[in-house]
């Protein structure tokens, strides 16, 4: 994902795996080199929606997890948000291929809390966003996250995050290569949590740490208060 650097026109966004050219072997990439089923299953558990929730997934990609947490729970409400058109398309088509209703929409990190003002978001969720932009934009995204919840809401994140050991500190390289350094380190270096307490969650929390052939992925979560 995906949110802005400035340039002379729009924002630019990263595209899945880095170049437009990949985005159509971003889901098979991402199963096989994430463990997916076994960190988005936790995630979705952790998350619990229910039919009462108004959950938006910031950064929702192709919308496996928009998809997943619809199947899980029907009759919550469920948004997705990105700024790429394609990933976009392909989420719908995946929501309909489904039988599930996912409302998706364009939109930059940026725009996060003005789109998400009339919804009245409950849960607010991302998966493998944050260790693509740099710092300035994991906190713009983060304080958007904030602002775009109901007080007491909840935020739900799995991301690569403090890379433990030297095995997965190597291993991470891998994801380094492909989106660079600029972003991802300072999410091995275990940054994601710090970030969350200073934009104003409180409890947060790191609820899991999965272990993945490319680094370890880590289910953060918190709370407006």
């Amino acid at each position: 994902m995906r949110t802005p650097e400035e340039t002379a026109g729009e924002p630019r966004y990263v595209p899945a795996l880095g170049y437009h050219f990949l985005t159509p072997l971003y889901d098979t990439a991402i199963a096989l080199m994430t463990r997916e089923t076994t960190w988005r299953k936790a995630l979705v558990k952790q998350i619990a929606a229910t039919p009462r929730d108004v959950v938006l997934d910031v950064g929702c990609g192709t919308g496996t997890l928009a998809v997943m947490l619809k199947r899980t729970s029907p009759y919550t409400t469920v948004y997705g948000i990105d700024p790429d058109p394609d990933v976009l398309g392909r989420a719908e088509i995946k929501a309909r291929d489904n039988g599930t209703l996912v409302h998706f929409m364009k939109g930059y990190g940026a725009d996060v809390a003005e789109r998400a003002a009339p919804l009245r978001v409950t849960k607010v969720v991302s998966s493998l966003v944050l260790h693509q932009v740099p710092l300035e934009g994991k906190r713009e995204i983060l304080a958007n996250m904030l602002a775009a919840l109901k007080p007491g809401g909840e935020i739900h994140i799995a991301d690569y995050g403090l890379q433990r050991s030297a095995t997965m500190r190597l291993l991470f390289r891998q994801i380094q290569h492909l989106d660079g350094c600029e972003g991802t380190q300072p999410n091995a270096d275990g940054i994601v949590p710090v970030l969350m307490e200073e934009i104003g969650f409180d409890n947060v929390r790191e609820d899991r740490v999965i272990a993945t052939p490319t680094g370890s992925i880590s289910l953060y979560s918190g709370r407006r208060a």
